[in-house]
């Protein structure tokens, strides 16, 4: 039998009202009170009902996620994040994919799911600002991603220049002089390939080492057969770097798997750097030293400013101006650019 509100009232000697109170986390409660009730609920194993308690406030207890690409680790890792920080806030996180598509993405920013989510999360690739502008749904919406729209719309992302920069700084450092980048786009400004791009150029720039644009492979996609192509691409052309930074991990572990069969070794001939800090990165043969985005950050974030966003609308508060929120990053050091270390 499920516990009710009123057996924890009965347990505890208080008024179910007092329980709510505990139970919603209202402030006005002697702490002595709070850990009696508590105590209760503990003995009991009661569980709030969520559903209940979202429908009392109109709404269903469940906010989306849209990312471009759920099968590329980095979206999975972000969203298993998304889907805990909500768990904090009693959320149910719906998954949605868009394929990186504009039409798609139009489709989950107009609200085609408005019914069932109470707010969204979402990442874009290829939305322009007059899709958002044209927005016709209203229910609260939190960008993620390096797209800036001046929009009202709260945005979080790392610094993509900054962090592109220290990878580049990393391999200086460590003498690398012929640094290639794997990934560019030309058709796209202001997404990451780009700033990437920006962030390669500039601390070459800031460090008196020549651009060679030779060393720079655009690609049309960003996964591991995209990396294995683009080097595969650089080498046949003559140009053989002593070092690459690769727009992402999977494409780091493409190159790697070309150097590897062109009898390149990593990081002795040729010394790599990724970017999104997957799982994946830590167990090939050559562990890859990578850029770390600090996830938890993000999905916390996301979480947090939409929550915020519900509350001010429950609560009839005026909507409050647009955040732009920058999450850190890490350079995680591993065996790609330092070698192997023995004991």
């Amino acid at each position: 039998m499920r516990v009710s509100l009123k057996d924890v009232a009965e347990r505890a000697g208080v008024s179910i009202k007092t329980v709510s109170n505990v139970v919603n986390n209202y402030p006005h409660v002697t702490p002595a009170m709070r850990t009696r009730v508590q105590q209760a609920i503990d003995e009991l194993g009661y569980r709030p009902n969520l559903t209940a308690r979202h429908l009392r406030k109109g709404r269903t207890g469940i906010i989306a996620l849209a990312v471009p690409e759920l099968g590329n680790p980095y979206f999975a890792e972000l969203a298993g994040a998304v889907i805990d920080a909500a768990a904090e806030h009693d959320y149910t996180v719906l998954l949605d994919h868009t394929g990186g598509s504009r039409e798609q993405e139009i489709l989950v920013c107009q609200g085609f799911r408005s019914r069932v989510i109470d707010g969204l999360i979402l990442s874009p690739l290829e939305l322009e600002t007059e899709d958002l502008a044209a927005r016709a749904d209203d229910i609260p919406m939190v960008l993620l991603g390096e797209r800036r729209y001046d929009l009202p719309y709260d945005h979080i992302a790392i610094d993509n220049i900054a962090a592109a920069r220290a990878a580049v700084r990393h391999l200086l450092d460590l003498g690398r002089r012929r640094i290639a980048f794997l990934g560019a786009r030309q058709d796209r400004v202001h997404q990451p390939a780009h700033l990437r791009h920006l962030g390669w150029q500039a601390e070459l720039a800031a460090q008196g080492v020549p651009i060679d644009e030779a060393l720079v492979v655009h690609s049309r996609g960003w996964g591991r057969e995209d990396g294995a192509v683009a080097m595969a691409q650089l080498l046949d052309s003559g140009v053989v770097p002593d070092a690459v930074f690769a727009y992402n991990d999977l494409v780091a572990v493409g190159a790697m798997r070309v150097m590897y069969e062109r009898g390149l070794r990593v990081p002795e001939d040729i010394a790599v750097v990724g970017f999104d800090d997957v799982t994946e990165s830590r167990f090939g043969a050559v562990s890859l030293t990578t850029i770390a985005p600090d996830k938890q950050a993000i999905a916390r974030l996301a979480v947090e400013s939409l929550a915020s966003r519900l509350d001010r609308d429950q609560d009839g508060a005026v909507t409050r101006t647009p955040r732009e929120l920058q999450p850190g990053f890490t350079l995680v050091e591993r065996e790609s650019t330092l070698g192997r270390t023995t004991v």
